[in-house]
């Protein structure tokens, strides 16, 4: 029986386990990446583990999420990411350099290679033909001291891609047509992998943009082929013998397969407040527009903006629009300038902005009280723009541009002719504002420098043999890590203070929840279904963990939070009968008298609500590995504990 594409990258990956599907794996990791609002954590979390030297590949730091310095924490967040990489054998990316997964792609991915990032949308890489995941900041740590990266063997889809995109229509419009058929929850537990006749008509940035928001179907990851389009590709960065062919088996067996026809293919929009609320903009109609947004990982390359450039030459913004735009790297930002589309861009009025993940993480440009908002983002969580009222839209580039013009959401078919912009023989290649790290025999000379905001993360001990604590949160389904730890500006340059972050825990669903849990003492959270969706934050289990909650009982969970739960040390526990989620209330006393046991044994887990007297079945969401790694107080005791 032939395998698929990510079957066979795992097999020459995989260093424990066996490939079969729902079992635990450890794979052996090439590549990491990490950004600075999850950089620090990850970096406090490496030094802890006393290992000199990266044992990876290639390593890479970026700074891309914390640029709007309006104190010192940001800088000094810059300052020690800078010292602890080149100390460790970490290559940095200045502030203005770009995003992190549209840099990588540029100038480091490799097909074939693995590749984890403490950044949700590191699946981008899938579109150069990398085995890429998202991952907790801890996991990467783990795999830069060159220990395996575990994840349950997913299960694997196909996409059939036929015909051939119509004028005006995507590779937006395509990931936005998946998350309408599967959901944001019909990829848990699955690779997502595109083939088919239409795959040769997508270039590596249009490939790029579909795996980057495959992570809103909370897929383990996407993958498209290594072929000619990618070799062309790396062409044109200078990379060329990087490139290798990965193709699935004619004779590989998927256990599902989805047909999309390109043809029919229309513009389409996630209407607020998700990214699977898809209607056609035809569909939506001419309402008013407050604000555009262009850029973010998902569509801030050269060819989109070089789209949005054409549409824009010669035009002027539409009165009551703000429309903002920001290049995904300095190599895209560089281009623009050279050919004279950034020119064509300003005179239409505009904003530029640095080329950095901005207003997708809440990083300045909210909209106005109640605006609508067009985005080429890939999330659309209420509130994440920084607008509790904001109502956002997730569209292509084309889309967003003619609606810019026009002042009303607008199908950009109504435009005439489309714009066609062929992908460049050769890209502006400028390496400096990559920093190699020192040379490893210099390492001792390297001084890391910390600022005042950089706080340790909280500690776990190893598990009692019962815990008691009291329902301190009960939420609903599809809660996100913006729900749990939110991001912005005013909260974003506070991810290395534990403590500080600790008062804006789940604001959004109950600001009193802080206060309850110190009150408390010892708590546990109720949720329902897909808990944890949303961005790779190891720091909504970190801040849950310093506040005293010690176990999260959901319906089901996201894949990269529910990892997260348990290197914290925190029991991620789901109901046996779903049912049963009625039986708990806001204050309700718990006990787990024999968790340790019960756990230890791959038993169901026993809650009992003291205050209803009521006995609940409920069963730890972990492998074997995890839960040594729960009983003994998460991932890095455990990591100290085995080597």
């Amino acid at each position: 029986m032939g395998k698929t594409i990510a079957e066979k990258l795992i097999a020459s990956h995989l260093r424990s386990g066996e490939m079969v599907k729902g079992s635990d794996i450890g794979l052996k990791i090439d590549q990491t990446l990490t950004q600075d609002a999850t950089g620090t954590m990850a970096y406090l979390e490496f030094e802890t583990m006393g290992i000199d030297r990266v044992k990876t590949e290639r390593s890479v730091a970026y700074i891309d999420h914390n640029t709007l310095q309006t104190g010192f924490e940001n800088a000094d967040d810059h300052r020690y990411i800078q010292t602890v990489t080149s100390k460790h054998g970490i290559y940095f990316s200045r502030p203005g350099n770009g995003i992190c997964h549209q840099v990588h792609l540029e100038r480091f991915g490799i097909p074939g290679k693995t590749l984890i990032g403490s950044d949700s949308h590191t699946p981008t890489g899938g579109g150069i033909g990398m085995l890429a995941f998202g991952a907790g900041g801890m996991d990467v740590a783990v795999a830069m001291g060159g220990g395996e990266y575990h994840i349950t063997m997913p299960k694997m889809t196909r996409i059939n891609l036929k015909g051939q995109l119509q004028p005006w229509v995507s590779a937006k419009d395509i990931i936005l047509k998946v998350l309408e058929i599967m959901s944001v929850k019909g990829g848990v537990g699955k690779i997502i992998e595109y083939g088919g006749e239409a795959v040769k008509t997508l270039t590596v940035p249009e490939r790029a943009t579909i795996t980057n928001m495959g992570a809103e179907l909370g897929a383990s990851t996407s993958i498209f082929p290594s072929d000619e389009i990618t070799r062309e590709f790396l062409k044109a960065q200078g990379r060329e013998e990087d490139w290798v062919e990965i193709k699935a088996d004619d004779d590989a067996v998927y256990d599902e397969i989805i047909e999309i026809d390109l043809n029919e293919l229309k513009p389409l929009a996630a209407c607020p407040h998700s990214p699977d609320a898809v209607k056609s903009v035809e569909e939506i109609g001419e309402i008013k527009v407050d604000q555009v947004c262009i850029g973010s990982c998902t569509n801030s390359s050269y060819m989109d903006l070089m789209k949005v450039a054409a549409i824009l030459k010669g035009k002027t913004v539409a009165p009551g629009v703000s429309l903002s735009i920001a290049p995904g790297s300095k190599q895209v930002f560089n281009m623009l300038a050279k050919n004279g589309a950034l020119s064509d861009i300003i005179d239409s009025g505009a904003r530029i902005l640095e080329c950095a993940c901005g207003p997708c993480i809440g990083m300045g440009q909210s909209p106005n009280s109640a605006g609508v908002s067009l985005r080429t983002f890939n999330r659309n969580f209420e509130g994440r723009s920084g607008t509790a009222d904001g109502k956002v839209y997730l569209v292509s580039p084309e889309t967003a541009a003619a609606s810019a013009l026009t002042g009303k959401f607008t199908d950009p078919r109504t435009l005439g002719e489309a714009v066609k912009i062929d992908m460049p023989e050769k890209f502006v290649i400028n390496d400096n504002m990559i920093v190699p790290p020192v040379a490893e025999y210099l390492s001792e000379t390297v001084d890391v420098l910390r600022g005042p905001n950089i706080k340790p993360f909280p500690k776990c001990d190893a598990m009692n043999d019962s815990i008691e604590c009291e329902t301190v949160l009960k939420v609903g389904d599809n809660i996100t890590t913006d729900h749990i730890m939110p991001a912005g500006a005013k909260i974003l340059p506070y991810r290395s203070n534990i403590p500080y972050l600790s008062n804006f825990c789940f604001e959004v669903c109950d600001k009193e929840f802080p206060e309850r849990c110190k009150k408390a003492g010892s708590g546990i959270v109720i949720g329902g279904s897909n808990y944890g969706q949303g961005s790779s934050r190891e720091h909504a289990a970190l801040v849950p963990l310093y506040l005293g909650v010690k176990a999260v009982l959901a319906k089901s969970y996201a894949r990269i939070h529910c990892a997260n739960l348990a290197n914290a040390g925190i029991v991620p526990l789901e109901f046996v009968k779903e049912s049963d989620y009625e039986l708990i209330e806001l204050g309700d006393k718990i006990v787990f008298e024999n968790i340790k046991e019960e756990l230890t044994k791959g038993l169901d887990v026993t809650l009992t609500n003291i205050t209803k007297n009521i006995k609940i079945a409920t069963k730890a969401v972990l492998t074997d590995r995890q839960r040594e790694m729960v009983l003994c107080g998460g991932l890095l005791n455990y990591t100290k504990l085995n080597g």
